[in-house]
């Protein structure tokens, strides 16, 4: 390397340490933090699912072991990245990754009934591997549920790394701090957004572009945000959400049962049983099920169709 090359690197360097300011993070090291996170939620996953996302090359030795050898290996990076985030706090360090281990068996379970509404709720999937193999939405959803049990932990950081890391590799951006119910669906999926205080029911079926998120931010007397409050909405049991449907709200509340249509902007409540559809959203009326024709009212599948559409 030339002189004159040496002196602009070595200046450059300098004048990046002097432009550094907020972001800064002082006495903390994460180096490689971001990769350890992805690679432990790798692991996580094989352990959960090890035919399908396994990294042996066979299952030649019993499922069992396999778990244990992949739940070894994410331990060891859980405590690393553990350390980064709660420096000298061991006994908090031990007490996460004996929840986290603790946890798995229940976070199973829960994928299995995601499983069941993916096989059940989409004609196209043959079967649960093609599932669990194929499908975006089961990659981000088995994230957030690993995610969400540290975030419950009040870990930093590390959840929020794990479904950026799904986020990046699905489209589909499921804060870690939702509250999400059992038999869980997103069809197609790329664009979906789930906020961090949003909370659903269970066997809701949500499909691409989908926005839970957050009507309006409040601020503090100097201009900074307020955080920590209720900004997304409440979405009850059996609820089906169309593309490119948007619910705002902390307020906002969807009734079991009730169907939002495609395109719906939706910033108010919705009781149970009742559908939205864009354009009678667009007035501010509500399209319910009851003000429909008989004829129409009658059929489930052309009322979905119908809410797609719209």
């Amino acid at each position: 390397m030339d002189r004159l090359l040496e002196q602009l690197i070595t200046e450059a360097a300098r004048g990046l340490e002097e432009a550094e300011g907020f972001g800064t993070a002082e006495q903390m090291d994460f180096t490689g933090f971001r990769g350890r996170v992805e690679r432990m939620d790798d692991l996580l996953i094989a352990a959960l699912f090890p035919q399908h996302a396994g990294q042996l090359k066979s299952l030649d030795i019993p499922a069992r072991l396999a778990r244990e050898q992949y739940l070894h290996e994410a331990v060891g990076h859980l405590k690393r990245c553990l350390e980064a985030v709660l420096p000298e706090n061991e006994a908090e360090q031990e007490r996460i990754v004996h929840v986290m281990l603790a946890s798995l068996p229940e976070i199973r379970r829960k994928l299995g009934t995601d499983l069941v509404a993916a096989y059940q709720g989409d004609p196209a999937a043959k079967s649960a591997d093609e599932v669990i193999l194929c499908y975006p939405a089961f990659i981000a959803i088995s994230t957030y549920r690993l995610a969400h049990v540290l975030y419950t932990e009040k870990v930093p950081l590390i959840p929020r790394v794990m479904t950026e890391y799904a986020h990046r590799l699905t489209g589909i951006d499921i804060h870690p701090g939702a509250t999400i119910g059992d038999y869980f669906f997103i069809d197609h999926g790329t664009g979906v957004v789930i906020g961090e205080t949003t909370t659903i029911g269970e066997h809701v079926k949500l499909y691409q572009h989908v926005t839970l998120g957050a009507k309006s931010f409040a601020v503090e007397e100097d201009g900074t945000l307020v955080k920590g409050i209720k900004r997304h909405p409440d979405i009850g049991d059996n609820v089906v959400i169309y593309s490119g449907a948007t619910v705002l709200g902390g307020k906002t509340h969807i009734g079991n049962g009730s169907v939002i249509g495609g395109s719906v902007w939706l910033t108010h409540s919705v009781e149970a049983g009742k559908m939205v559809l864009a354009r009678a959203a667009v007035s501010g009326d509500l399209l319910l099920r009851d003000n429909l024709p008989d004829s129409l009212a009658e059929d489930a599948t052309q009322l979905s169709q119908l809410a797609a559409m719209l």
